[in-house]
């Protein structure tokens, strides 16, 4: 299931899904550890002996953000219960609490009894081993803890307290667990368990006819027993309410920069852009991480995730990030960056956890039974670019040379040396899309733009290194002209792959990657080449169905639906279709393409403003992971150049 709902504060990540079952939940890191795996915090109503978790059918759902915050505002409506519930919803932003706020509402001609049920299936470091779930009379909350990660679920109406609870064994010697006792009313109150552990308890209401009134649960998350303890004195003195208008006022503040950026711009652009900025803010950690996906439905296909710091989606996001005016974000993406740099070899590897360690990869290191340290080349120059943006952006120059000797020049170099001496070329590594190995177009025009920014960075330090960046630059720009470009068909081949007898031949597979020589620079707009690229990527990767989009490439097979089309349709590459018409653009009305396409992307959102990886290419629902980072980084970036462009010809 995609993840309409996310919230989260740069330390605590909670992911809520389309039937309101709340499905990720990580602390202290963002991507690291996803407490609940794929399980479910989940939420029944009992009244009067009906019972239903909201997860069932039966249930009008209607979930949704408050304008400009990452404040959630969730309509429920069970005719069946005759009840309703209005959920307004945040993690704070100052400290490692959620608090949702539940008007109950009776829709029935009688006074009825409402029972509130909370279930916490939880893995506590992604693992069901040694977990401890207590009831503490001295806070009246169920704590789950492990190591020095304690979970407190607590919550209170006008009628007091937790009503009941229970905590038992689930998924273990036959026993489902205490979510199942919720389904008559009534709940054992054991008040502890070890091991594979679950825990409910439930809130108690009476309501009249028409009758509405409310209840607070709340999730808190510390590294002690003493630091839940801490957090729920402190949230009960500040208030629950004010809490959440606090968690309001502080994300519409955040929002009001897009805003004044993007100033004068159609309003829907402009709460693309904001909605897009909020969810990525959700999926960075504050330790520097920014973080692919978060959404843990895509291990029911593969026992792994997308968990991880991909530095390429890391160096999109911190360039959007310091297009609106955020450094802070991206100045701990560099940092971050700078802790992961391998010594021996300065090029970054395929991926990392948001503790800076190693991800897991499916890169063999050893090609043609010779070793190779696998990874993909244009993550490390897309670094380098990101960081130039940065500094061009907010001009902190202690922090660029902060970042020179350790992180620059060794980086700069290694893409200088990994050319090979002949063609100015760099040596073959993995491509973007993680799938082959080779000299890919899009690493080789990401070469150039990294070495670019390493001569601009060298000339805004002062150093004398620039002019050898710049020539090498210049190399890999001319070797991608000569080599890279298929002049018959008017378009970039994806890459020289070495055949059997080890030479580099073209695979002229047409893969929306290409548009980098126009995204990068490594070709004048005005062109024949990039004029003839693009509209051969719009023409063979166009999904031609009712739903539209760009597909990756000729021949897609990751979540492949339909057989004559090339793939299914991906946000982002048609946001760099977008972003490719808008550099080529030369009159006003060149922009009405890129502008279908924006509201194309708003129109394969969810209705809260969510973006997956890719939508299906019959039905438009979200396929894969859901919200995509880089989707919405991406986003950002089109309706930056859009309005640039468009202002371009104002002023």
């Amino acid at each position: 299931m995609p993840r309409p709902l996310v919230f989260g504060n740069g330390n605590v990540l909670l992911g809520i899904d389309d039937r309101y079952c709340i499905r990720d939940l990580f602390f202290p890191r963002v991507g690291l550890h996803n407490h609940l795996s794929g399980h479910r915090i989940g939420f029944g109503v009992w009244v009067d002996g009906k019972f239903a978790w909201t997860e069932a059918d039966g249930w009008e759902r209607r979930l949704g953000y408050r304008r400009d915050s990452l404040v959630g505002d969730t309509s429920l409506r069970h005719d069946g219960l005759r009840v309703g519930l209005r959920c307004v919803e945040a993690v704070l932003p100052r400290s490692d609490d959620y608090v949702r706020r539940i008007e109950v509402s009776n829709l029935g001609a009688q006074r009825v009894e409402v029972r509130l049920f909370f279930t916490h299936d939880l893995r506590i470091n992604e693992s069901d081993i040694g977990d401890t779930a207590f009831y503490n009379p001295f806070l009246d909350g169920v704590i789950h803890y492990k190591g020095p990660v304690y979970i407190l679920f607590g919550g209170m109406t006008s009628h007091g307290g937790l009503f009941q609870y229970a905590t038992g064994i689930k998924g273990f010697g036959g026993l489902e667990g205490t979510w199942r006792d919720a389904e008559d009313g009534t709940l054992s109150m054991n008040p502890i368990a070890q091991g594979s552990v679950d825990s409910t308890f439930s809130l108690q209401l009476e309501l009249d006819p028409g009758q509405s009134s409310v209840a607070f649960y709340w999730i808190l998350c510390a590294k002690s027993l003493e630091g839940v303890a801490a957090s729920h004195r402190r949230l009960l003195e500040t208030g629950l309410e004010p809490a959440l208008d606090e968690a309001e006022r502080y994300w519409r503040a955040y929002s009001e920069r897009p805003r004044a950026k993007l100033a004068g711009l159609r309003e829907d652009l402009v709460d693309l852009a904001t909605r897009s900025l909020l969810t990525i803010r959700t999926q960075t950690d504050n330790g520097g991480a920014i973080l692919a996906a978060n959404d843990s439905d895509i291990m029911q296909t593969n026992r792994a995730n997308y968990s991880f710091v991909w530095p390429r989606d890391g160096a999109f996001v911190a360039s959007v990030y310091d297009g609106l005016g955020f450094h802070q974000p991206s100045r701990r993406f560099f940092e971050f960056c700078l802790r992961t740099l391998p010594h021996d070899r300065p090029a970054w590897l395929q991926k990392y956890m948001a503790d800076g360690s190693l991800g897991a990869s499916w890169h063999p290191w050893i090609v043609d039974g010779k070793p190779e340290m696998p990874f993909q080349e244009d993550e490390t120059a897309l670094t380098l670019h990101a960081l130039w943006r940065h500094f061009d952006s907010c001009g902190d120059l202690e922090f660029l040379d902060d970042l020179f000797e350790p992180m620059v020049m060794p980086t700069a170099d290694f893409l200088v040396r990994y050319r090979d001496p002949d063609t100015h070329l760099p040596l073959p590594s993995y491509d973007l899309w993680e799938e082959r190995r080779g000299v890919h177009t899009f690493t080789v025009a990401s070469v150039a733009a990294g070495l670019d920014a390493a001569a601009s960075i060298c000339r805004a330090l002062g150093s004398n290194h620039a002019a050898r960046f710049e020539e090498a630059a210049a190399e890999t720009r001319g070797a991608l002209m000569e080599r890279l470009y298929d002049a018959d068909r008017g378009v970039f081949f994806r890459r020289l792959a070495e055949d059997d007898g080890g030479r580099l031949a073209p695979d002229s597979t047409i893969d929306s990657a290409v548009l980098s020589v126009l995204l990068l620079g490594c070709v004048e707009p005005a062109s024949e080449m990039a004029r003839r690229t693009l509209e051969t990527v719009r023409e063979r990767l166009w999904v031609r169905t009712p739903i539209g989009g760009l597909a990756r490439y000729e021949g897609d097979y990751y979540f492949r639906v339909l057989a004559d089309q090339p793939g299914n349709p991906w946000i982002l590459c048609t946001l760099w279709l977008a972003q490719a018409l808008c550099l080529t653009a030369t009159r006003p009305e060149h922009l009405e393409e890129p502008l279908r396409l924006l509201m194309w992307t708003i129109e394969r959102a969810q209705p809260t403003g969510i973006l997956p990886e890719q939508v299906h290419p019959l039905t438009g629902e979200p396929l894969s992971v859901s919200p995509l980072t880089w989707s919405h980084a991406e986003a950002i970036a089109t309706v930056l150049a859009y309005a640039e462009k468009a202002r371009s010809w104002s002023e």
